[in-house]
């Protein structure tokens, strides 16, 4: 039952003639998206149709098991919301992705927005990834692992940490901790622990992460706020402070009537039973003219060094011709890929920051063997003239289980990857009277897989 402060509230909001069929749109199922990465190698769902505001962003009859679904595990598409997806249309008519960028998606876990945004921007571009609960870091790396992103920090740091680096981001994300009114048909526990004095904490505690990320979001740089949360607290109320706080100005969007979006003071609303989508809200702006963050970085990294010139051979093996990264270890033992260009990006995040994972993770040494890692095997930076082991959908899933299975007798000894329809899932190890299986076992899938 919906909370009656709810139900008044949203009267006010959409008047008594179209409340009932808001209440109704409540009652249905919450419908099911995936969007597919850009580079993947998948075609559309047969049956699928296209999310209006996202060119491979699709709605699924119904929600299948994405759990025994190889391609899935392998980072060929994102199961997410369909009204968050979005961001696309708000990013493509207000950035210029031709442009080397340092962005921040400062609420980023599990990485929904993150994938998304890792697909615009160029090559050359950073994109940060933070996440300020610690509980929720391992999965926002483990999907920017599986989107093959490569240009990429995810840290777990305050807001006011990336303030202290000064106006220095081109392109801020926000996806603020709200009320989440707008999951209430997905998340029961949502509703259940709703209240008016939540909406007011969540309202004034988005205003400190806006005041700090303003700072850190350079002259010029665009600003995107949200939320999964209807009342105008949280939604217009902030947006307007925003401008008569700081020095922004709001951006308008084009946008079909037919999509059901509702334009409202600053920002763009979602209705399910407008859209077909859950609730959400989003607004951009754009930082006027002030003085650039000029960083310094440092002459070298803090807590890892280069790679003693006498491994690099081997380990530049296990990459592809076109990488050229800057490879480094940690204490650890682990060996670092960092795109060559953001150098200096990642010296100054490192100079700020204390919790960061930059780039990516391609294994250790042990003596002069090279152990790759998991994440090497679904980077985009892996060989691809490493050998690999092409399996059945029965192999593949045996493989996600982490267990063992038969290999073809003329299959060379060694490291191999696991592939399934062109994708890597990860590694195996071939011996002369078995295969060891390298996936991680916090990856493995533990429900049952019933034969046939």
């Amino acid at each position: 039952m919906l909370p009656p402060p709810f139900v008044r509230q949203m009267l006010e909001l959409l008047g008594p003639e179209e409340y009932p069929e808001f209440l109704s749109a409540l009652k249905e199922p919450a419908p099911v998206s995936i969007r597919l990465r850009d580079d993947a190698r998948i075609a559309a769902p047969a049956k699928g149709t296209n999310v209006p505001w996202h060119p491979r962003g699709y709605y699924l009859p119904e929600r299948p098991v994405f759990t025994l679904d190889p391609v899935f595990h392998a980072g060929a598409y994102y199961v997410q919301e369909a009204s968050s997806m979005f961001l696309y249309e708000a990013l493509r008519q207000t950035v210029d992705f031709s442009k080397r960028l340092k962005v921040l998606d400062l609420c980023a876990a599990p990485g929904g927005k993150s994938t998304l945004i890792a697909d615009m921007i160029s090559p050359d571009s950073l994109l940060v990834a933070n996440e300020v609960i610690r509980t929720r870091v391992g999965a926002l790396r483990e999907n920017l692992e599986k989107w093959c992103v490569h240009n990429v920090a995810v840290t777990s740091a305050e807001t006011g940490d990336f303030a202290a680096i000064g106006p220095w981001f081109d392109l801020i994300v926000a996806d603020a901790p709200c009320s989440g009114e707008g999951l209430f048909r997905k998340d029961p526990d949502a509703m259940r622990e709703w209240s008016p004095a939540q909406v007011e904490m969540c309202s004034v505690r988005q205003r400190r992460i806006l005041t700090a990320a303003v700072e850190a979001l350079a002259p010029g740089g665009i600003f995107i706020y949200s939320t999964c949360t209807y009342n105008r607290q949280e939604n217009e109320d902030n947006n307007a402070w925003m401008i008569r706080t700081f020095d922004l100005e709001a951006l308008s969007l084009d946008m079909p009537a037919d999509w059901g979006i509702v334009q409202s003071g600053n920002g763009f609303r979602f209705f399910p039973h407008r859209t077909r989508g859950e609730g959400f809200f989003l607004a951009v702006f754009r930082k006027k003219d002030g003085n650039p963050g000029r960083q310094n970085p440092p002459a070298v990294f803090r807590n890892v060094t280069p790679l003693a010139k006498n491994l690099i051979p081997e380990a530049r093996k296990w990459l592809s011709e076109t990488a050229n990264p800057r490879l480094l270890q940690t204490p650890s033992g682990e060996i670092i890929a960092l795109p060559a260009t953001q150098e200096n990006d990642y010296l100054v995040l490192d100079k700020f920051l204390k919790n960061k994972w930059f780039g990516t993770n391609i294994g250790v040494f042990k003596g002069k063997d090279f152990i790759p890692s998991h994440a090497l095997a679904l980077s985009s930076i892996c060989a691809p003239t490493l050998p690999a082991v092409d399996l059945s959908r029965e192999q593949a899933l045996l493989f996600l289980k982490k267990e063992t299975f038969d290999i073809s007798p003329e299959m060379p000894r060694g490291w191999a990857l696991a592939r399934f329809q062109a994708f890597n899932l990860g590694w195996m190890k071939i011996l002369p009277n078995r295969m060891n299986n390298y996936l991680p076992p916090e990856r493995r899938i533990r429900m049952e897989i019933k034969a046939g």
